[in-house]
C-alpha cells in the first residue's frame, strides 16, 4: 500500500486545479455547441431574408450562445485567465453574441386563457 507523502494542501490544490480545467472544458464545449446551432440555423436560412416568424428562434439561439459565452468567460476569469480576446478569435464568436454576453433573457409573457 503506497502512501501519498505530499502535504494535504498540495493534494487539495491539485484537485482544485483539475476541477477548474474540467469546468473550463465543459464550458468551452457548451459554447461550441451553442455557436454550432446558431451557425447551422443561419446556414439553413441564408438563401433568403429571414422571415419575421423565424426571428424569435434565431434571437433565442443568439441569447443561448451569449449565455454560454458569459459562463465560459467568467469561468476563465475565475481561473486567472483575464484576456477574453483569445476566446473571441479561437471560437470565432460573432459580434452579436458578444453583445449578448451576460444579458438575462426577459421572462416569458404569461399566456391568457
Amino acid at each position: 500500500m503506497s502512501r501519498d507523502l505530499r502535504p494535504p494542501v498540495d493534494i487539495l490544490h491539485y484537485e482544485i486545479v483539475q476541477e477548474q480545467a474540467s469546468a473550463l472544458g465543459r464550458m468551452g464545449r457548451t459554447l461550441e455547441q451553442a455557436l454550432t446551432r446558431l451557425r447551422e440555423f443561419d446556414a439553413a436560412h441564408a438563401a433568403a431574408e429571414l422571415p419575421a416568424s423565424m426571428q424569435p428562434a434565431r434571437r433565442k439561439l443568439v441569447m443561448e450562445a451569449g449565455q454560454a459565452l458569459w459562463m465560459f468567460v467568467v469561468q476563465r476569469e475565475s481561473s486567472g485567465l483575464r484576456d477574453s480576446r483569445h476566446i473571441m478569435r479561437t471560437y470565432n464568436v460573432p459580434g452579436e453574441v458578444q453583445r449578448c454576453m451576460g444579458l438575462v433573457p426577459a421572462p416569458a409573457k404569461p399566456t391568457s386563457t
